[in-house]
């Protein structure tokens, strides 16, 4: 009789154990000659050298899948202990697996053309109007290199920049006042990594989310680097930005140019990098349209109306004033 220890430190302990152990109890009914023990992310096994050699094959083929899928059913468990291949269900352009195994995927032309670009890029542009998932597909693009770890972190950063209200009259220290200008980016990956492994990667640094401000000075390297709301930089901003990749890095740039919230007297930089850097080698550029819109249908129609708006405001702004009866005697 031996003992094995085995750790499960790539899958969620949550959906690997199952609710209230039940992945854990039939994989103990169907390893009746052995005694297991399981506690955390450690596994304990106890019988015949070569029983115990199969059951822990089996369970790194289990955290495998459970890793890959973020989800562990009876019916994997079965299959995989049995020695049968999982029975897939075939997903067209599924990126990764989010929260419950559920596929996250290129659901538009545009977000399928957004994950070829950056295959074959190191800076990638993705421009469009808001609800065209851009950045949540930027951001699986990601976590799913840091699951196959082809990098050893991911760095999200947005400018925060103030629309109406002053960072000083926010209340809290400054994590506290920056924090709302990077929730949207915490709400993606909270789709995408349970809970318990996020925390984890949140506390070792390995996932680090920080305002622009926060880059100066660094070389990221091994790492995919998300900056949102790019068209909010300045452009000393975002030249700082752009040459802070290193090493086996990769870049994705969001925005839309339509949404500046910058004083008028100063220039997006986003706007201005697309111009200086169009003509470069190893840059790709996306550009979403209305099309793209996968948020309510109601936020599509929203777009169109202030568009069609700002376009009669530029036709007005262009027509020469009528003059005045008055000016005309004179």
């Amino acid at each position: 009789m031996i003992e094995r220890i085995i750790i499960i430190d790539n899958a969620d302990p949550v959906n690997f154990y199952g609710v209230n152990n039940a992945n854990m109890q039939l994989i103990r009914n169907l390893f009746p000659k052995l005694r297991i023990a399981a506690r955390g992310s450690v596994i304990k096994v106890i019988g015949e050298d070569s029983e115990t050699a199969e059951f822990e094959r089996k369970i790194k083929e289990l955290e495998e899948y459970a890793s890959h899928r973020n989800n562990l059913t009876e019916e994997v468990i079965l299959d995989i202990i049995k020695g049968d291949a999982p029975k897939e269900l075939k997903k067209d352009n599924v990126i990764i697996y989010g929260i419950n195994g559920k596929p996250i995927q290129g659901r538009t032309p545009n977000q399928q053309k957004l994950v070829e670009t950056f295959a074959e890029n190191d800076l990638t542009f993705a421009l469009g109007p808001a609800g065209t998932g851009k950045t949540y597909v930027a951001i699986a693009l990601a976590v799913r290199a840091l699951k196959n770890k082809e990098i050893r972190r991911i760095i999200l950063s947005r400018p925060a920049v103030e629309a109406g209200e002053k960072l000083g009259f926010l209340p809290g220290d400054m994590k506290d006042k920056i924090d709302p200008y990077l929730q949207p980016l915490y709400d993606a990956l909270e789709d995408m990594i349970p809970a318990v492994k996020l925390k984890e990667y949140m506390e070792s640094k390995v996932i680090q989310i920080a305002p622009l401000a926060f880059m100066r000075g660094r070389t990221l390297s091994d790492a995919i680097i998300v900056l949102d709301e790019a068209q909010n930089t300045t452009t000393h901003q975002i030249k700082m930005f752009l040459t802070r990749l290193g090493m086996n890095a990769k870049m994705i740039i969001t925005g839309d140019v339509t949404q500046i919230d910058l004083p008028r007297s100063t220039q997006s930089g986003l706007i201005q990098a697309l111009k200086v850097l169009k003509d470069v080698p190893g840059i790709g550029k996306v550009e979403f349209g209305k099309k793209d819109i996968v948020r309510h249908a109601l936020v599509q129609r929203i777009v169109e109306a202030y568009e069609k708006a700002d376009n009669e405001r530029e036709k007005e702004a262009r027509e020469p004033a009528p003059s005045h009866p008055d000016q005309d005697r004179s």
